[in-house]
């Protein structure tokens, strides 16, 4: 007899992103360094774990498949000192992990900041610890526990917010940084939350419930517990499956547009590299606009400051000239129009 259907939905899916995380280690041997040397260090693959269902049941698929395939799966779990207590819920985390044979296993204490709100703040802080673990560890990737629920939250707050259709996207399936393309890997983002809970009872997995998960204080967490069920009741079942397979179609979208606006990009400078605004002009907004973006963040904008608000000022500077001021931009970038050119600089 098999294991439950939830369990072996679980580890299917995670068999699926070793395996593809093998494939880019090989691909990436055979472009920098020949054919991957069989006998060396096996790869480590890491599961960013909560204590909490989702990555419960992430950790316990790792355990489970990364053997098999030859890979080191460890775990780790990030103290953000939000509660009291917080030290000791990470050290029990900690030891669950080591149960299931992880290793290494690490807990990681963080400050969390204020900038971008709380939630923004602690997912900042979050990243920036698993990174840090990530490459001291010297881990080919590492495992995040969103679920299809996260994904569809995370599409109704980029509706909520008026964003572009790159946040209508939601989360990645791989993900990472500068250099880090491929570290984030979300096996789950087809799976829903109860599958994961439903996979934790059936292999006795102690779980914990993040009380800020049910906090009405944090957007996410009335968007989970009223305006999800709220749309629901509206319009039926299947909202959530509807708004993850918008993520989707909406990621297929975003990056044809950005390749089209990188493309784009070169034909629309002077022999000196400024950008020629007749030329911008000519251009369809959409691209205009991811055109204008990618020059304002390699100004000096972060990204993660830089909202659809922003680049429409900067976009009225090419569509709606009537002779206005400089445009200030997070990261005390500005841009200005000069002669037919626009101008982006920090200031």
């Amino acid at each position: 007899m098999g294991p439950h259907p939830a369990v072996a939905a679980i580890r299917l899916a995670v068999r699926r992103v070793l395996h593809d995380v093998l494939t880019d280690l090989t691909d990436r041997h055979a472009d920098h360094h020949g054919p991957a040397v069989a006998g060396g260090t096996p790869p480590l693959v890491l599961v960013a774990c909560s204590g909490g269902a989702d990555s419960m049941a992430l950790a316990s698929a790792l355990a489970f498949e990364a053997p098999k395939l030859g890979i080191r799966a460890g775990g780790i779990t990030v103290d953000h000192g939000l509660q009291a207590g917080s030290d000791l819920r990470a050290a029990e985390v900690v030891t669950r992990m080591t149960a299931l044979r992880l290793d290494p296993v690490e807990s990681v204490a963080v400050r969390v900041g204020r900038d971008g709100g709380p939630e923004a703040a602690a997912r900042d802080a979050r990243y920036a610890a698993l990174d840090e673990a990530a490459d001291r560890l010297g881990a080919a990737a590492v495992l995040l526990g969103h679920t299809r629920d996260d994904q569809a939250e995370t599409v109704l707050l980029g509706l909520a917010r008026g964003s572009g259709i790159r946040s209508l996207s939601g989360m990645a399936e791989v993900s990472g940084g500068p250099g880090r393309s491929h570290r984030y890997r979300r096996p789950f983002l087809q799976i829903d939350r109860q599958t994961a809970r439903k996979a934790c009872m059936v292999q006795s997995l102690p779980v914990w419930d993040d009380p800020h998960n049910i906090d009405p204080a944090y957007t996410r967490s009335r968007l989970r517990h009223e305006g999800l069920p709220a749309l629901e009741k509206a319009l039926g079942k299947g909202v959530v499956e509807a708004l993850a397979r918008t993520a989707q179609l909406s990621r297929d979208d975003a990056d044809a547009l950005d390749s089209w606006a990188a493309e784009a990009e070169n034909g629309v400078r002077d022999e000196d590299g400024r950008l020629e605004c007749a030329k911008l002009y000519a251009l369809p907004p959409a691209v205009r606009r991811r055109v204008l973006r990618r020059a304002v963040v390699a100004a000096g904008s972060p990204a993660g400051s830089l909202f659809a608000r922003h680049i429409e000022e900067v976009d009225r500077l090419i569509t709606g000239w009537r002779g206005q001021g400089a445009i200030n931009l997070p990261g005390r970038v500005e841009a200005q129009r000069q002669g037919g050119r626009l101008v982006i600089r920090q200031g």
